[in-house]
């Protein structure tokens, strides 16, 4: 008996479609995370920076943005030193990038019915490849080295720096260069991490069989707390344009906004839900809200960033708490309505904890910050502009369990309001089934 033709494609053209589509995927996220960054480093005006060193500033955001290693070194000749530390996410840079890599990886896997695990562990494979590859070359981009000028510079009875290093012959520089070794490691880490979640929350993805029970359980949690995360970040541009064309300062707001405005927004989702995050930063102009830059500079440069002591500063800060409410309100409905009326309220209340405990506890990494430079010259501390520390670290416990509590509330609560959703949707799969439309309809 004749077999019929097979109309599968043929092996090769199927693995060359296989590889475009991997090389599309970190194509694409590469490049938005490239312009993201320039754009806010140009607002920031980066590119005025010595002895062309903007697009190495460009390439070591971007290395930064997806978890890599960016070292600071320094040397002032004979007798001088400087020291500098730097670790920060630009999350503006890190979301552009994360979006479009997910959805043009994604895009192939659409309307489709079934997906092996083999097929899906392949894609995953090839795309790693290639962005390996890619933070490779963006590494070997990402190095350069200042010098920084003394002159002007007083300090006490030894009167100006910059004639001061000339006799010594002090010159100051600072450079960086991305770590290849742990960016390669912890850049592919933040890609599997990326892809992974972008599987478990697209419901249009098929995922393999082994994996169908992981669906209801994990699936509607994860979409309601990325729902959650982009919210904010939508409602933080919208503020932030409007500050841009009402306040003034446009080239400084438009810098934020472009390399750190998750930043900002997430730490702001935290506090509102009762996290507490301790800082310090100097008066070196940073361009963050006025209630923030009081509360970090009101003990000579340290302070405790929470709802208590933001809202000493701007009787708003309360505001923060009701949008947070809200948020989770939203974001327990959506649990509710999109899982299975099988699943029983409590399910929907651990599952929404869970879900946010692990979100805030990822926003908590994300949003830390510790940034240091300093010159000390013949014993001499740090010196008047060219020293300063910025820092920012969460009280993790905390964090925690106000993120358990308030996922319980919310998915209880949530499940409330959908149930009249999750009725109809169980007549109208009745109707389908039998072929008949409900009465009413």
């Amino acid at each position: 008996m004749s077999q019929p033709p097979s109309t599968a494609p043929e092996p090769p053209r199927h693995a060359l479609r296989a590889w475009w589509d991997a090389f599309a995927a970190v194509a694409a996220g590469v490049a938005a995370m490239f312009v993201t960054a320039a754009l806010g480093l140009w607002a920031a005006g980066a590119t005025g920076l010595p002895g062309g060193g903007f697009p190495s500033v460009v390439a070591a955001t971007v290395v930064a943005a997806v978890g890599g290693s960016v070292e600071l070194s320094g040397g002032a000749g004979f007798l001088g030193s400087t020291a500098a530390g730097l670790d920060v996410v630009p999350l503006s840079v890190t979301l552009a990038g994360a979006v479009v890599t997910a959805v043009v990886f994604l895009r192939p896997l659409r309307h489709r019915a079934v997906a092996s695990g083999r097929e899906l562990l392949g894609r995953v494979a090839r795309t790693a490849a290639l962005w390996l590859v890619a933070l490779l070359l963006i590494c070997l981009a990402a190095r350069h080295t200042f010098r920084i000028d003394l002159g002007g510079t007083q300090v006490g009875d030894l009167g100006d720096l910059g004639d001061l290093g000339d006799a010594l012959g002090v010159t100051p520089e600072v450079g960086f260069r991305a770590a290849v070794g742990p960016t390669l490691g912890l850049g592919l880490m933040w890609l599997l991490v990326l892809l992974a979640v972008a599987v478990a929350v697209s419901r249009k993805t098929p995922l393999p069989s082994r994996l169908l029970r992981f669906q209801e359980p994990v699936r509607p949690a994860a979409f309601a707390m990325l729902a959650v995360l982009l919210a904010y970040a939508a409602l933080g541009l919208v503020a932030g344009v409007v500050v841009l064309l009402v306040r003034g300062h446009p080239a400084e707001t438009a810098a934020v906004l472009l390399l750190g405005l998750p930043n900002l927004v997430w730490l702001a989702f935290g506090v509102g839900l009762g996290g507490t995050w301790d800082g310090r930063a100097p008066d070196i102009g940073l361009p963050v809200p006025k209630a923030l830059a009081a509360v970090l500079r009101e003990r000579d440069g340290r302070g405790a960033v929470n709802l208590s002591s933001l809202t000493q500063q701007d009787g708003r800060a309360w505001l923060l708490v009701v949008v947070a409410a809200l948020a989770l309100l939203a974001a327990g409905f959506l649990v509710a309505a999109r899982s299975s009326p099988r699943t029983r309220r409590w399910q929907h209340a651990v599952q929404l904890a869970v879900a946010l405990a692990v979100t805030l506890l990822v926003v908590a990494a994300l949003t830390g910050i510790t940034a240091r430079f300093g010159l000390s010259l013949l014993g001499i501390g740090d010196l008047g502009a060219f020293g300063g520390e910025v820092s920012l670290r969460p009280r993790w416990l905390p964090l925690l369990g106000f993120g358990l509590l308030w996922g319980l509330i919310a998915g209880f609560l949530g499940d409330v309001l959908a149930r009249r959703v999750r009725r109809r949707g169980d007549v109208a799969e009745v109707a389908e089934v039998v072929g008949e439309r409900p009465a009413g309809q």
